[in-house]
């Protein structure tokens, strides 16, 4: 059989291009070649049926006379010995990509040789035919586990030989091998390398088919926060070795890029994994079984290609992170923990040993800076600010991740080249919660501020308490975290106000001034989502509502607030036994709430006491005198067209009115006004505020 093979230059005439890892990995299969030439040499020396072109599709009788012979002389009959084969392939001189892969993955000089033959054909067709012939099947071009071992010069019988190939044997575990065909006898089972793998050879690192749609970028690390030491620590036990670990984050989203710091201070890449968290979770992966090609999807749409992603960390040379985790993490996590690759879990939900066998580190990663005002400067780099922009002080409210603040900044900066103006707060703002996209919408109304403090008429007192509102809501991070002033006890860093008063005294309204200046979105609790008449349900739509805003910068308004925090009565049936139960809930979780909560009531006396000690204040909000319901006309009438010399003194000592009555009056003189095409007199508002008395049921004095 001819065994001749072109020696033709690869390259073209002119300057040497530069050194690829193809042409050491082609420099190595030279020297193979060489080899399996030389084993079909011997072998076509003593076959009768060399010479034959149907050699390998049928036996003839000399093909079963020199079987039978060759049987005689004894299954080392070719007399090759494994030390030729390894000074010509791997010499003092030899360093390729896969010796640097074999030094990185631990793989011994067998193992090496292994998978340099079975990668033979998948990089020139030389070998095909070659291999067709050792395996006396013109069909079967890959290399068999006897060929292997032939080329080798061991033993069919050597029992270390042929555990190379076993399941969990390096080759196999870690993804570099797959030996197919299992139904036949061992010695004629292929053996295939994985696409992926002989693209790293190649210096090809695109990522596995199977694993693209699911392999995201890391997020740049979190700025570095002085009092953070675990990152510290962290970063040297990685540094150390490979380690698995799973990092529980305060809220989502805020612990990859605590983890990104980590890795990059200990000098590793990362892939960050996002696992399917809706489907099912099968069962853990089984190394007898073969992972899919790479060349199409998995018939199970449940796979999680959990081999292909440890092996990808393995040819990279990098960590593994995954985040978010399932809903059942056992599966996942029992399959990716691996001695040789560091892998880190990050996941909102505290760790249960029920998820490992054998329990990683466990780390909560610290809160981080509310606000994130240092990931904002650098993704704002030398961006021109406007000169009124206190930036820590406008980021003061919200509770964004490194994540979220950058790109809040970049969406700031697309707001400001928009207007054509350099950044103010108006833009960070903005960006800053279309950050807190919340799904509190299906719970509760949501309102976009549009009023400031001028668009209150209230007395001093009041008035001196809301603003105290606002900087309870920006300064509780330093107050209560960095002065260490928090109760304890699990007890979270929410801010609670009762806003109490009649009806129409500006309660709702105000809630609504103290969003505007904390920069938040308000939202309205509707009681009708939340109460239930089944026990326990109302507690299960409250849970949803404070879970969802715990991660959502806003401010939470329950108006009417008696309804679901009134007082507590003596039990005396069973009605009274649950109604008492969710008084219970609500206190136990507004202790651990993190975020801003308003309560408005007209009856204080309703609210059961134990809510009140939770409070950190309460406002009072009293009916307005003759001198605040002029002002409150005044304020109302400010943007309405008014016939001249119009006076709404008359309006404000004859009628007492609320607020919200005054602002009805005048809307109903608009529109009568409006319908005359003519501007507000005297008389109309009169008799706005006569239509509101009498709504109230009260006596109207003509």
């Amino acid at each position: 059989m001819s065994t001749a093979r072109s020696t033709a230059p690869r390259g073209s005439g002119g300057a040497a291009p530069a050194p690829r890892p193809a042409d050491d990995l082609l420099s190595l299969l030279d020297r193979l070649h060489t080899r399996v030439a030389d084993l079909v040499t011997r072998r076509s020396r003593q076959d009768p049926t060399a010479s034959d072109p149907m050699r390998g599709l049928f036996l003839t009788q000399d093909a079963v006379a020199h079987t039978i012979a060759a049987r005689a002389t004894g299954p080392a009959g070719d007399g090759h010995t494994s030390q030729p084969l390894a000074a010509k392939l791997f010499g003092e001189d030899s360093d390729d990509t896969l010796r640097a892969l074999a030094r990185r993955l631990g793989l011994g000089l067998l193992d090496t040789r292994i998978l340099l033959i079975a990668l033979a054909p998948e990089l020139e067709r030389g070998f095909e035919p070659l291999y067709g012939y050792l395996n006396d099947d013109v069909s079967r071009r890959r290399a068999t586990i006897g060929l292997v071992l032939d080329l080798c010069g061991l033993p069919v019988t050597d029992p270390a030989a042929r555990s190379r190939f076993r399941p969990r044997e390096p080759l196999s575990a870690l993804g570099l091998l797959r030996v197919e065909e299992g139904e036949r006898p061992f010695l004629s089972r292929s053996l295939r390398v994985p696409d992926r793998v002989v693209a790293h050879l190649l210096g090809d690192d695109a990522c596995d088919d199977v694993l693209a749609d699911r392999l995201r970028a890391l997020p740049g690390p979190a700025p570095l926060d002085p009092r953070d030491t675990l990152r510290g620590r962290l970063a040297a036990r990685l540094a150390s070795g490979p380690l698995t670990a799973y990092v529980r984050e305060t809220r989502p989203g805020d612990g990859t890029p605590w983890v990104s710091a980590a890795l990059a201070d200990a000098g590793l890449r990362a892939l960050l994994y996002r696992p399917d968290v809706t489907a099912p979770p099968p069962g853990p992966p089984d190394a007898a079984d073969p992972s899919p090609t790479t060349t199409g999807a998995h018939p199970d749409d449940r796979y999680e290609p959990w081999r292909e992603l440890l092996r990808e960390a393995r040819l990279r040379g990098c960590a593994v992170v995954v985040h978010p985790l399932p809903k059942a993490p056992g599966p996942l996590m029992r399959a990716l923990s691996a001695d040789d690759v560091p892998v880190l879990f990050v996941d909102s939900r505290p760790y249960d040993p029920s998820w490992c066998d054998d329990d990683p580190l466990v780390l909560d990663a610290p809160r981080p800076a509310v606000g994130g005002a240092r990931a904002w400067r650098a993704a704002l780099g030398d961006t021109a600010l406007a000169p009124d922009l206190d930036l820590e002080e406008t980021l003061a409210s919200y509770r964004l991740g490194s994540v979220q603040a950058t790109r809040a900044a970049r969406a700031a900066l697309r707001l400001a080249a928009l207007d054509g103006g350099v950044l103010d707060a108006s833009h960070v703002r903005l960006a800053a919660r279309q950050q807190a996209a919340s799904g509190l919408e299906q719970h509760a109304r949501r309102i976009r501020p549009a009023v400031g403090w001028d668009d209150l008429v209230l007395p001093a007192e009041p008035l001196a308490r809301l603003h105290e509102l606002a900087a309870r809501a920006r300064l509780r991070d330093r107050v209560l975290g960095e002065w260490r002033l928090n109760a304890g006890g699990g007890r979270g860093r929410g801010v609670l106000g009762l806003f109490a008063g009649e009806s129409g005294t500006g309660k709702t309204h105000s809630a609504e001034v103290v969003a505007a200046e904390l920069g938040l979105d308000l939202y309205v609790v509707q009681l009708s989502s939340v109460v239930d008449k089944y026990v326990g349900e109302t507690e299960k739509n409250l849970e949803r509502i404070f879970a969802e805003a715990d991660v959502t910068d806003s401010v939470l308004l329950f108006d009417e607030a008696d309804a679901v925090f009134g007082k507590r009565s003596e039990v005396k049936d069973a009605h009274d036994k649950h109604a008492n139960m969710e008084s219970a809930y609500l206190l136990q979780r507004l202790e651990a709430f993190d975020g801003i909560v308003l309560l408005t009531t007209n009856l204080r006396a309703n609210i059961d006491d134990a809510f009140t000690r939770r409070l950190d204040l309460v406002i009072d909000f009293p009916f307005p005198d003759a001198e605040q319901r002029l002002a409150l006309w005044r304020h109302s009438l400010r943007h309405v067209p008014c016939a001249d010399g119009i006076d709404a003194a008359p309006c404000a000592a004859q009628f007492e009115l609320a607020g919200g009555a005054i602002r009805s009056a005048v809307v109903t003189a608009a529109y009568a006004a409006a319908g005359r095409g003519a501007a507000v007199t005297e008389a109309d508002l009169l008799e706005g505020a006569r239509r509101e008395y009498r709504k109230a049921g009260r006596l109207v004095m003509t």
